[in-house]
Parts: structure tokens; sequence; C-alpha cells
């Protein structure tokens, strides 16, 4: 069979492990916070626009892009090796939510007063396209599959993007008020949260359909998935809770305690913790999703919300970036139920979803190692290889 050989960042750490991180965007003081998850400690702050707000870290780990949510919005892009703004991008009118493509291409970004969704061309830091028809559109999210993007509009509907034409090829109503929105890791449910309806609504993709209404806490906004799609964790703002619900029932499993209005979430790549925004105390509560309680409290910056994916696999610290057009081998791609990954040095293997969450992890000492992938859902997938050179990272389709 004849292998597919794809481009790959290597990427050379200058004498520091890898280290988990998460992004917080500080809306009234105009910064991002940067925490080591491993240690749960502020490593950085970086100055953004103004009123940072949403925010999504590439598959990579190499950028994050902020919606700052101003009357002339902009997004800003973060370098993540040295910390610092590499870009500002103009788009449209208070963005709120942003999403990048599982390719890394593609940034979308959902401009709430303009009702319009600005697509970023990532090559070339330039709007691409501008899509319009929407109402008051806040969270974004793409498939796995970056076939489809999902917008949240404010007036109790869900618009369907063609991320291939740019054009809205379908309207789900949802609840009252739908603000964060998550696709689970096999594409095959479409989570939103609707705000004034104070439930989530679980839409099946195959059919465009609501499936599932599920009752949460009050005014719940920010969401996000476990790794194996089992859990869904939402941040309700009035009720200072975390709902955790099973996906398997569609029930609410348990009810968590947190800071005062919390308004981000995201699972850590393991899907171990869980890191909680709370703007009304300006901290990030972390959560044990074993025990599913609070076990540490870390102080940010003023009015912290990170609505979006925030937390990367990939670490501070990284001394520069370069690409090569060979070094590791991984075929077929796509695949359906087994892939070949050839590697000329020792390494340790990873496989992540396209939010940066570890799926699964080998240790292999042979230049060639076979992985069973058939237990893996359908959608795009990143395989990680640390060696004692640095991290090679490339992207793998599950059939």
């Amino acid at each position: 069979m004849k292998k597919l050989y794809i481009s790959i960042f290597l990427v050379q750490i200058a004498g520091l492990g890898f280290a988990q991180t998460a992004y917080i965007t500080n809306y009234h003081d105009n910064t991002v916070s940067v925490i080591n998850i491993a240690t749960n400690t502020v490593t950085a702050t970086i100055t953004v626009g103004t009123h940072p707000f949403g925010i999504s870290v590439s598959p990579d780990g190499s950028k994050v892009y902020v919606a700052n949510c101003a009357d002339t919005g902009t997004v800003s892009v973060i370098n993540t090796a040295t910390n610092t703004v590499l870009d500002t991008i103009a788009v449209g009118k208070f963005p709120f939510g942003v999403s990048v493509s599982p390719d890394g291409t593609m940034v979308y970004v959902g401009n709430g007063s303009d009702g319009t969704v600005s697509v970023i061309n990532t090559a070339t830091n330039i709007v691409s396209a501008t899509i319009t028809g929407f109402s008051y559109p806040e969270g974004v999210s793409v498939s796995p599959d970056g076939l489809r993007v999902y917008v949240a509009n404010g007036t109790s509907t869900v618009s369907v993007i063609n991320s291939a034409t740019n054009i809205v090829s379908n309207t789900i109503t949802v609840g009252a008020v739908p603000q964060g929105i998550s696709v689970s890791p096999d594409g095959s449910k479409v989570y939103v949260t609707n705000r004034n309806s104070n439930t989530v609504s679980v839409i099946n993709t195959a059919t465009d359909t609501v499936s599932a209404t599920i009752t949460v806490g009050s005014f719940p906004n920010a969401i996000s998935i476990s790794p194996d799609g089992l859990m869904v964790y939402v941040a309700n703002e009035y009720s200072n809770t975390v709902s955790v619900i099973n996906s398997t029932t569609n029930t609410v499993s348990a009810t968590i305690p947190v800071g005062a209005v919390p308004e981000g979430i995201s699972v850590s790549p393991d899907g171990s913790k869980v890191y909680v925004v709370n703007t009304g105390d300006e901290t990030v509560n972390v959560m044990n999703t074993a025990t599913n309680t609070v076990t540490d409290t870390i102080a940010v910056g003023q009015g912290p919300v990170s609505f979006g994916n925030f937390i990367s696999s990939y670490g501070t610290g990284i001394a520069s970036v370069s690409v090569e057009s060979s070094c590791i081998n991984v075929y077929p791609n796509p695949a359906k139920n087994k892939i070949t990954i050839e590697c000329p040095r020792q390494a340790t293997l990873e496989i992540l979803n396209v939010q940066g969450q570890i799926i699964k992890t080998i240790y292999t000492a042979d230049k060639q190692t076979s992985i069973d992938v058939r237990n893996l859902s359908s959608g795009v997938y990143i395989i990680k290889a640390k060696t004692e050179r640095g991290v090679a990272v490339k992207k793998f389709i599950r059939e």
C-alpha cells in the first residue's frame, strides 16, 4: 500500500518539559493569563486587544486566537512559543466565540452585533470570507472532520455552515438564548447551552434535529466535553455550579459548587481535570473528574472569561518551530482498522483528538509501530511523537 508522507512540525524544546497550558482571557484588564496545568501556576501574562472574551487554541498548539469583544472587534493571534501577539486581525463588531478548524487552516469568529461570522485564513491572517444571515451569533464550534461549523444564535437557533462553500446549510431551533456550543469528539452530537431556558440541547448531527433537552443549572453558558465523549461539563453562571452530564443517558450525574459567576470551562487533554473560569471572583477552579471536587484555585486577571477551548496539549518555553518534509511516516491515511507509524528513533507516541485531548499513549523502541484504531470514532486525529530531538506532530483521518 502506498505510504502518504505529510509535512510535520518539529518542535525543539529548550530545556523544558511538555507542560500543558491553559490560556485565560481577562476581559477587564485586556490580558491573557497563561497557566501551566501541571503546576497550576500562572507563568505569563500577555496584553491583547480590548475586552478579550472568546478563545481557541490551534490543533498544533503553536497559536492561540483571542476574540476581543469591542465595537471595533479584533482577533489577537498569540505565538505560544514566545507568549507574544503575532498579529491583530480586524473582524466584525463585538466578536464573542472563536473556533479553529481541525487542520488549523481556518478560524471562525462569531460577531454578535454584526450578525456575521468572519473566516480567517491562518496562513495569511486575513479575513477570507464574511458569512451573513446570523442573529446575535456567539458560540462557534467546528466538527472533527472540518466539514461543518456550528454557530449558536441568541435568537434560539443554531446555524450550520458548510465549510466548503461558506453557506448556511441548515438552521436548528433550540432553547432560549443559546450561547456555548461544542461538538462531540466523534462528531455525532452537538451540545448547546440555552442560557435563558436553563437547559442543554443535544443535536443529532446526522439529522440536524434536537434529540434531547437536559435541565441544568441557572444560566448555563460555557460547555466542554471529555476526550472519550462520555461526560459533558456545563458552567452555570447564576447558580455558581458545574453540571456534569452523562452523555449516554442524557442526565445530570453531578452538580459541583465552584466560584462566583463561572463563564469558561475546558477539560484537560487527559480528561483528569476540568478548569472552570470564574468571572465574579477572578479565579480558575481545578476540578478532579474522578471525584467531582475542586482541588485547586488559581488567581488570574480582572474579569476572566475564556469562552471556548482554552487548553493546549503543548507547552510554553518552545524555542523554535521548523517544518520538515520527512521524519515520521503514517500509513494508511485515511485508515479504518490499523495505522503504521515509522519513526527513526525511540519515541513516546500520543494520539489526540482535534481538541488536543489525549486519547491513547504508546511507548515504542522500534522504528515501526502498528496501532489498532478500530475503537476510535470517525474523524480527524493528531499523532504527537516525543523523542530526544523534540516533538513531531502530524494528522491522520479515521474513516
